[in-house]
């Protein structure tokens, strides 16, 4: 089930929120995680299993380490099952495959015969769920968060659908107390719903559309170069607006049911350097990783030198995260050595006397060269992508009617509109702060819009549900 669709939007969140307001509030979260199961499981049931069996070792694991008398070691082999349980079920879904075929591959290069795959299907969403309850093992290890008092308390917290499938990543210690006590005033219920419909509207009245240029510019088999810089921007806009739309949506649907989640998106194309994007762009992901990661690797406290390898590993695995692909490896390596070089070189450059401005203009253009091989499919296409950008390759004979599709009079129009949105900093969060009836006609507008544009378009999910 996705948010995007008429069974969502016109049956199961309208009765969920009937039920969950009729309920006493003691019983809300039972309520919310049996509803999060349905949710969850309307594509694949037993992708549910993994999700139940997450949940559990993780709460047994914490119970162990907390229980009065619990020694030193008790507490680290209790955290170790944890960890081990979670990446050991992330590793075989959603890594086994790459190993696979790599494995294939070297054994083809020394002369041997390759052998059967074995086929596994990926669980949507379990890199997002997995980090969320590894979080609450390693909260209560540290002492930043205290043991849930119920089991239907934290797997209400694993399973919350507003944030399940594509995040934002929720720890644990930062809806603890919402868990037990949350606020529900009409105030909240209408900017939750106002943030609901801006994310809606985001990704079928953007990202939708745009997306379509930049899958018939990638799907080219050598675009002009005009043709590959207006595909590339177009994919920048689409998963911009893809992934923050879905955020917000999240947000506007914790809001519903009372739970605050933290911003997710921050004006990332405004971003002057890479680093800086990285405070804009999934916020949620790239203060995990600093967290949970970055820091504990040593972050930047012991030299230079081990600085450069922590922001590596970081970026590297935050890459790896993303997917099973070689081109989501190099994307992450483009990122660490982007910030590797930012911090090396310091403020004091000619990069960082430049204008504001240009500064901005400069890194876009090296956030839209990552995200070709982000976009491709493999690293041979992002190579040629790149390739046919820097006028390197020859149009294909087909390139006069790929631009004709790409740079038509629809599509600039589309890309414009999104253009401007970004560069006017247009975000969910500043307009609901102060709700009023012109912004209320104005969303409500909106979500009539979405809603006609919605069932006149194909099915199209977001483009996280891959991670």
């Amino acid at each position: 089930m996705v948010f995007t669709s008429h069974i969502f939007v016109f049956y199961f969140l309208p009765a969920v929120l009937l039920v969950y307001y009729a309920l006493p509030y003691r019983w809300r979260n039972l309520f919310l995680t049996f509803a999060s199961y349905f949710f969850y499981g309307w594509w694949k049931p037993w992708f549910v299993t993994l999700m139940m069996t997450s949940t559990v070792v993780d709460y047994v694991s914490v119970r162990v380490m907390s229980a009065d008398g619990a020694t030193p070691r008790r507490r680290k082999l209790a955290l170790i099952a944890s960890m081990v349980t979670n990446l050991g079920l992330l590793g075989v879904f959603k890594y086994a495959m790459f190993a696979q075929e790599n494995i294939n591959w070297l054994i083809q290069v020394f002369g041997g015969e390759g052998f059967r795959m074995l086929q596994i299907t990926l669980p949507i969403g379990i890199s997002f769920y997995t980090f969320q309850t590894m979080s609450y093992t390693i909260d209560v290890y540290r002492g930043t968060a205290r043991p849930v008092k119920r089991f239907a308390d934290f797997a209400c917290f694993v399973a919350l659908f507003p944030q399940l499938i594509a995040g934002p990543i929720v720890r644990y210690n930062t809806v603890a107390v919402q868990l037990y006590e949350r606020n529900h005033t009409m105030q909240r219920f209408a900017s939750g719903v106002s943030i609901f419909i801006i994310g809606f509207a985001k990704k079928i009245l953007l990202a939708n559309p745009v997306g379509n240029i930049a899958d018939a510019a990638f799907g080219a088999e050598s675009p002009t170069a005009l043709v590959a810089w207006v595909g590339v921007a177009a994919y920048a806009f689409q998963i911009y607006f893809d992934f923050s739309g879905y955020s917000d949506m999240a947000v506007g649907l914790g809001r519903m049911f009372g739970f605050e989640f933290i911003k997710n998106f921050n004006d990332p194309y405004h971003a002057d350097s890479i680093t800086d994007f990285w405070r804009r762009w999934h916020i949620s992901l790239s203060t995990f990783l600093r967290d949970y990661l970055y820091i504990p690797l040593g972050g930047n406290r012991l030299g230079l030198r081990r600085t450069y390898i922590n922001l590596s590993v970081v970026m590297l695995l935050g890459g790896f995260w993303h997917g099973a692909h070689w081109q989501f490896i190099v994307w992450g390596a483009f990122h660490g050595l982007m910030m590797g070089m930012e911090r090396m070189l310091g403020k004091t450059t000619f990069y960082g006397a430049m204008p504001h401005p240009i500064r901005v203009g400069l890194t876009f253009v090296l956030i839209l060269i990552s995200w070709v091989p982000f976009r491709a499919d493999n690293l041979s296409i992002a190579v040629n992508y790149l390739g046919a950008m820097f006028g390197l390759s020859t149009p294909s004979a087909a390139a006069p009617l790929l631009g004709g599709e790409v740079l038509s009079i629809d599509s600039l129009v589309m890309m414009a509109i999104c253009g401007m949105i970004v560069a006017f900093r247009t975000q969910a969060w500043e307009f609901v702060q102060n709700i009023t009836w012109s912004k209320v006609g104005l969303a409500l507008s909106l979500f009539v819009l979405a809603i006609a544009a919605m069932f006149a378009q194909a099915f199209n999910p977001f483009l996280y549900f891959q991670f």
